[in-house]
């Protein structure tokens, strides 16, 4: 007889579910689990024989077979415990074989027969649902699984699986975890001085658009940056889900709380391929999916490889990295905000004695670790002034982070509106808008069109930075609250190009807007 329950496999935020099969037939003594399993999965049949035995059962001296169909699919990590124990006992009799119908089950075992904290129970608990199972899972995952909806089953241990299949007791179902509270941020009223590269700022959490801030030490690149979450509007329904899941498969979710605080993420410029766009062994989410739908935040640019930072040109493209193995592909989103800071050169380009003895030259060549293709998805440039005594000695601006906050939700509810049927897989903002609408949604006036016509033969615009000028003028004219896109806009988008390190401003946007 061959008992059969329910568990799952991941190949990136996705659950695939594995059909766990146990067979107890005469012969040596053996348990055996094939199935493509790996060396944590193996390693089951240990926990499980010593769980068992803290529980007062043995192994019956046969020939044991757990089958992880389909064999082809890679089977990883030990979540893979407990649909073996419960096939087991329903195949020893310790447990009725038809009660596993219709359930699934997750969860990692321990020595003593308890069930520990397992990765991926929210997209298991999805899947789950979506199959018309119900989940069982370690009692320290039951308010993360409880998100999915109702009918989740936790337990703490062994012993009180089979005391609810035998009717002795029953589990309650877990109650779903709180919302955390969002954690401060910083207000844009602590920087002083930099109005200019606030008003950029606000820019790119209105369209979410990437953005480059440039500028000698002390200029206030990175307080402006840690300073964009506090623009930023709460995660929706979906885009919390899509985050949970990625934050559960990499083990960030804390006794099933979630946040509607959009993620930002800092790694340091020595972070690896792997760590920034994922990898390893296990195909683990980099830095970039775990910054989906909020911020990525890369200071000292420059200081990244150039393997590293070309990496990331394909999600920033697409929204999503593909991680490739010998025998399957690992998909992750990566749908993120990326936002940068950088110095002019390696001396730093600040002013008086710390600036750069070598001209234009040196920040050529320091601006030159970054490849031009990275630098054409970038939307916004913006050259940050060093910060005055005087500047310091100011009072504090009268306008911090909820005023500036309140323009960008009314410029994101107006782009909402318009990309109410955007295509799966993409934000509603202007920076994610399809080239295919660029025209329709951002169709400047004659005055703005001759313009952009001359810009881009003077720039020498690619097709793509054409439409990322389009698209932030677009936004320009959402925060003014304009129907449509006219020549000061584009004047003023055309002003956050990229200029080649020692050239002069192309012109102001004023004298642009003329």
């Amino acid at each position: 007889m061959v008992c059969r329950i329910t568990t799952f496999a991941f190949e990136g935020i996705e659950a695939k579910p594995v059909d766990v099969q146990v067979q107890i037939t005469s012969g040596n003594p053996f348990f055996t689990i094939v199935g493509l399993p790996d060396k944590a999965v193996g390693e089951s049949r240990e926990r499980v024989r010593a769980a068992f035995s803290a529980i007062g059962l043995a192994l019956p001296p046969k020939r044991i077979t757990v089958n992880l169909a389909p064999a082809d699919l890679p089977k990883e990590g030990s979540h893979y415990d407990l649909a073996i124990a419960l096939g087991v006992l329903a195949a020893m009799g310790v447990i009725a074989p038809d009660s596993l119908d219709g359930h699934a089950a997750i969860g990692e075992l321990s020595l003593d027969g308890a069930l520990g904290q397992t990765l991926g129970v929210l997209p298991a608990a999805m899947a789950a649902i979506a199959m018309d199972l119900r989940l069982i899972c370690p009692e320290a995952c039951g308010p993360e699984a409880a998100w999915a909806g109702e009918g989740a089953l936790a337990a703490p241990s062994l012993i009180s699986m089979i005391n609810h299949f035998a009717g002795r007791a029953s589990l309650v179902p877990p109650i779903a975890g709180e919302l955390a509270q969002p954690a401060a941020v910083p207000d844009l009223a602590d920087v002083k001085g930099q109005e200019g590269a606030k008003r950029v700022l606000e820019i790119a959490a209105a369209g979410g658009h990437n953005l480059l801030f440039c500028g000698p030490p002390g200029s206030g690149k990175s307080m402006l940056a840690q300073r964009l979450p506090g623009l930023l509007p709460p995660l929706s329904a979906s885009e919390l889900l899509e985050v949970s899941q990625i934050q559960s498969v990499a083990g960030l979710l804390e006794r099933g709380q979630l946040s509607r605080q959009r993620p930002f993420r800092a790694p340091h410029h020595s972070a690896s391929m792997a760590a920034l766009v994922g990898g390893g062994i296990k195909a683990r989410p980099g830095e970039v999916s775990l910054a989906h739908h909020g911020v990525l935040f890369l200071d000292e640019l420059p200081e990244f490889p150039a393997q590293v930072l070309d990496s990331l040109r394909q999600p920033l493209e697409d929204g999503s990295v593909v991680i490739s193995r010998a025998n399957r592909h690992v998909r992750y989103p990566a749908r993120f905000q990326l936002i940068a800071a950088m110095n002019p050169c390696r001396c730093g380009g600040g002013p008086g004695d710390g600036a750069c003895k070598r001209g234009p030259t040196c920040a050529q060549s320091y601006q030159s670790r970054i490849s031009g293709p990275f630098f054409d998805r970038i939307d916004l440039f913006f050259d940050t002034p060093p910060v005055t005594a005087m500047d310091l000695a100011l009072p504090a601006p009268s306008e911090g982070t909820s005023e500036a906050a309140a323009r960008v939700r009314t410029a994101r509810d107006i782009q909402t509106a318009r990309y109410s049927h955007a295509g799966e897989g993409r934000r509603p903002v202007n920076a994610d808008a399809p080239a295919s609408q660029i025209s329709e949604i951002a169709s400047p006036d004659e005055r703005a069109s001759a313009l952009l016509s001359d810009a881009a033969s003077r720039l020498a615009l690619s097709a793509r930075a054409y439409h990322r000028v389009l698209k932030v003028a677009r936004t320009i004219a959402d925060l003014d609250g304009a129907g449509g896109v006219r020549r000061v806009h584009l004047a003023e988008a055309l002003s956050y190009r990229r200029r080649i390190p020692g050239d002069q401003p192309i012109s102001s946007p004023a004298s642009l807007a003329r």
